[in-house]
């Protein structure tokens, strides 16, 4: 029976919301993709230039440190992976996570957080990072998802 996964980042715990919802509903099993140097609010603040994750954005070959690597990858046929939208695209400990396996054959289906922007490029941004997969921009969810529609698409997958 195929297995599923929810992998997720998140750096206030609006993903880590969706992401916990999402499995409950589709089944999965769940893993916090966590950097191995925390970040904090000053790390998030995108208004300063020179804050961690502004540096990080600015620079899309950065590859944060991930603080632990789920061991049995081989396990999943289907990854959903979560984040939070950053710059209109995922955060680049998203590729950090993605480029960590060989994910040749499984499906990568994305979700994402954002308070007022859609995917943008984000599923083009991630391409290279998760070769030989099908890469699937799957939707955001916002707010408080419906657990029946959220089960409903994630079976679809």
């Amino acid at each position: 029976m195929p297995k599923k996964l929810t992998a997720y980042f998140s750096a206030s715990g609006v993903t880590a919301k969706a992401a916990k919802a999402l499995a409950d509903a589709a089944g999965t099993d769940l893993f916090e993709i966590k950097p191995a140097v925390p970040y904090t609010d000053a790390d998030l603040n995108w208004h300063d230039k020179h804050s961690r994750s502004s540096v990080e954005m600015n620079d899309l070959s950065f590859r944060p440190e991930i603080a632990e690597k789920l061991e049995n990858m081989d396990d999943y046929d289907t990854i959903f992976v979560g984040f939070p939208i950053w710059w209109y695209i995922a955060p680049t400990i998203i590729n950090t996570f993605l480029e960590s396996y060989d994910l040749s054959g499984k499906k990568i289906v994305l979700f994402a957080t954002s308070g007022g922007s859609g995917f943008g490029q984000t599923a083009e941004k991630l391409a290279d990072s998760c070769k030989g997969a099908e890469l699937i921009t799957g939707k955001l969810l916002n707010g408080n998802p419906d657990m029946d529609a959220l089960a409903e698409w994630a079976d679809s997958i």
